[in-house]
């Protein structure tokens, strides 16, 4: 597997590339069909959604807009500390607005259940929320996507967008980083 100096750092491939390309068409078909006729605005949360928003606009093939806002809540820290704080916002009002969130992983849930509480105060129509990973174990928020690609286990995850310290994110499948990385 040692391919590249990320390889080795990983326990075990829970996720390949061909993986997560075909649940990604698959969700894509899914939001395309519940959302044709509409004018949906996609909100990628930063950083993580880099991969994957790609990836999801191009697969569900909808008149849309796209836009971006930055929330921290991890740092270079394992775990959330559990207040969100918006670093980046919206460029555009979504008043009126069927908004479409775009995460990487819905794992504590704070950052989500916060976001779509911010936007429905901000007059958007809706929030749909869709995730490629879903930990539920961790969940500290009575929050659940509408879309979800894969459940991991609650083990810590990186690849496709999913970093540690920032790093990893550019891994083209996703799998379990071994411990010893991060407990250092």
């Amino acid at each position: 597997m040692a391919k590249s100096e990320l390889d080795r750092d990983i326990l075990r491939v829970l996720y390949s590339e061909d993986d997560i390309r075909a649940r990604v068409q698959e969700l894509g078909d899914q939001i395309y069909e519940d959302f044709q006729g509409k004018n949906p605005l996609f909100v990628g949360v930063l950083k993580g959604c880099c991969l994957f928003m790609a990836d999801i606009i191009r697969a569900c093939q909808l008149k849309s807009e796209i836009e971006f806002i930055a929330v921290s809540s991890y740092g270079n820290a394992t775990e959330s500390s559990g207040k969100p704080q918006i670093t980046r916002d919206l460029g555009q009002d979504v008043t009126g607005r069927d908004l479409i969130v775009v995460e990487d992983i819905l794992d504590s849930g704070n950052t989500l259940y916060f976001l779509a509480r911010y936007f429905m105060a901000k007059g958007a129509n809706s929030v749909t929320i869709v995730t490629l990973f879903d930990k539920p174990e961790r969940r500290e928020k009575p929050i659940k996507a509408d879309y979800i690609g894969f459940q991991v286990p609650n083990e810590f995850v990186v690849g496709y967008g999913l970093d540690y310290g920032q790093r990893y994110r550019n891994l083209p499948y996703v799998g379990v980083l071994k411990p010893e990385i991060y407990e250092q």
